[in-house]
C-alpha cells in the first residue's frame, strides 16, 4: 500500500512534465500538480485506469480542461527566466528546438497534445492513451502521427527558409 507521500515522491515528477506540456506554464503545471494528488488520494478507490500513473495523467488533464473552460483563454509560455548561466552552443541550440517544438505544440489542439505528450514524453502504449484521453485506438495513434508529422514539416521548413 502506498502513502501519500510515497505516491507523491514516485509521481509528481512525471506528472508535474505533463502538466507544464499542457499548459505551458509553471505555476499552472504546479496548481495542476497539487490538484492532482489531492483529488487522487481524495478519490484513491476509484481507479478508472490499468496503470496508477495513467490515472493521475487522467486527472491532471481534467483539472486542466477545468481551469482552460473557467478562464477561457490560452497562456502562451512567456521567456520569464532564461538561463542565466552561459552553456556551449550545443545547449543553446537544443533549448531553442524545444522552444520551437514547444511553440508549434501550443498551437494545436489539447487533444493532439495531450496524445503526443503522453506517448513520446510518458512512453505509454497507444492503448492506455486512448483511455486516458477517450479515443479510439486508431484515433489514438493517428493524433501522434499527425503531432510529429506536422513537427517534421515545420522542421525542414524552417531549414529551407
Amino acid at each position: 500500500m502506498l502513502n501519500f507521500q510515497g505516491l507523491y515522491e514516485s509521481y509528481a515528477p512525471e506528472v508535474y512534465r505533463f502538466a507544464f506540456w499542457l499548459a505551458g506554464n509553471s505555476s499552472e503545471a504546479e496548481d495542476i500538480t497539487s490538484e492532482t494528488f489531492v483529488r487522487a488520494w481524495v478519490n484513491s478507490s476509484t481507479i478508472r485506469t490499468e496503470t496508477l500513473k495513467a490515472y493521475l495523467f487522467t486527472i491532471a488533464r481534467n483539472v486542466f480542461l477545468e481551469q482552460q473552460r473557467k478562464s477561457k483563454r490560452q497562456v502562451a509560455l512567456e521567456d520569464v527566466h532564461p538561463d542565466p548561466a552561459p552553456g556551449p552552443d550545443v545547449l543553446v541550440e537544443s533549448r531553442l528546438e524545444l522552444r520551437r517544438v514547444h511553440r508549434v505544440l501550443q498551437t494545436l489542439p489539447e487533444i493532439d497534445r495531450a496524445a503526443f505528450i503522453l506517448r513520446v514524453q510518458h512512453e505509454l502504449p497507444y492503448a492506455e492513451i486512448a483511455r486516458v484521453l477517450g479515443l479510439s485506438l486508431s484515433s489514438a495513434k493517428v493524433k501522434v502521427h499527425r503531432v510529429r508529422k506536422k513537427l517534421l514539416t515545420t522542421c525542414v521548413e524552417r531549414e529551407v527558409s
